[in-house]
């Protein structure tokens, strides 16, 4: 089985792809974007994921890569093409490569036009490809710097991509208006710049006339990935909270387990969002926590001190997620979730006022 996830950046409109060998959990990051370091590896952590390798279609100009920030977090490999110039990756890659993940593989194909560097993965079955900024959804890169040829382009897209199985699904790394993907036989038939019977001279002509704008990061960004995302010198990487040992969710939000808790208790506050009678019933409540229902919560944010840190509590971790977002855009910057609220701390035998046992 094969597990997939396409990630969105919206900063950049980038997509990211996660894939995973279901019986080995060895996985891959394709494209991974600075700024979603943190969200990404959330994600490998919740799925049990071994990632193995990062790998990239090219060298970006709209942001920066995370390949950097993932082989220093998880030990993975930093996989990018041969003909892209970048420097410090583990693996670089020819035409016909593969990557391999467990028992699945990707195969990469050159596929230059947008960049020199440009490659297209295509998954080991054939069913899926990842055309980073070669072929886009009813569209293409542009070829206008980083050594771009749209005659090579023309050529990449028509003998690499467009020769794949008509119902092989294509991923491409950017698109701006919203759509997530598409395939080989959609591409031949509507795209309207290298579909149908347009000619190589066609498409040049197009692409030598389209007159945009460089990207607004390109003398940040691909300078940065030369070096496969890795700072020139030191830079304040964003840590995690100090207060206490969290852990970061998918769903973006700051969890701390009972342990941890216990452990902070006494340089905390504890708020209790659940409704007075829950408080006081079978489930009890976290000593010394204080009781504020979700639903006064705006009302009465004033009540909690905004110079300690603040765990919110609930019978499962649900309510007090919705609270911890309340908190957040109220300006309270230290916060955290009580994983798997009172019935977790319950269970695990961490004490209680009240309830009955």
């Amino acid at each position: 089985m094969l597990i997939f996830r396409q990630l969105f950046d919206p900063q950049s409109s980038t997509y990211s792809y996660l894939l995973a060998d279901g019986t080995t959990n060895a996985a891959v990051l394709t494209d991974p974007v600075f700024e979603q370091a943190r969200r990404d590896e959330a994600l490998i952590h919740e799925l049990g994921l071994d990632l193995v390798a990062t790998v990239e279609t090219h060298v970006h100009a709209d942001h920066v890569t995370a390949a950097w920030l993932h082989h220093r977090a998880l030990g993975c490999d930093i996989v990018v093409s041969a003909a892209g110039g970048a420097a410090g990756a583990d693996r670089q890659l020819a035409h016909g490569d593969r990557i391999v993940f467990g028992s699945r593989h990707l195969e990469a194909r050159a596929t230059p036009g947008h960049t020199h560097g440009c490659m297209t993965f295509v998954l080991d079955d054939e069913s899926r490809a990842f055309t980073g900024d070669c072929l886009l959804i009813r569209g293409s890169g542009r070829t206008d710097f980083q050594q771009g040829d749209a005659r090579a382009m023309y050529q990449s897209v028509r003998m690499q991509i467009l020769t794949l199985p008509g119902d092989c699904l294509l991923y491409p790394a950017h698109d701006y208006r919203g759509l997530t993907v598409t395939s080989v036989a959609e591409e031949r038939r509507f795209n309207p710049r290298l579909g149908g019977d347009i000619g190589e001279a066609d498409f040049v002509g197009f692409m030598n006339n389209l007159g945009l704008p460089h990207p607004k990061l390109i003398d940040i960004a691909v300078p940065a990935n030369l070096r496969v995302g890795r700072p020139e010198q030191e830079i304040a990487i964003p840590a995690d909270p100090g207060w206490a040992h969290l852990n970061f969710t998918f769903a973006g939000i700051w969890e701390i387990e009972p342990r941890a808790l216990e452990e902070v208790a006494p340089k905390v506050q504890i708020v209790d969002v659940r409704e007075n009678s829950e408080f006081t019933g079978s489930l009890g409540h976290v000593r010394g926590a204080q009781l504020v229902p979700l639903g006064e919560l705006q009302a009465r944010a004033s009540e909690i001190a905004r110079d300690k840190p603040v765990v919110v509590v609930c019978r499962s971790g649900a309510r007090s997620a919705q609270a911890l977002v309340l908190l957040q855009k109220a300006g309270f910057s230290e916060v955290a979730n009580l994983a798997g609220g009172m019935l977790r701390w319950r269970a695990e035998g961490h004490p209680v006022e009240g309830g009955r046992a």
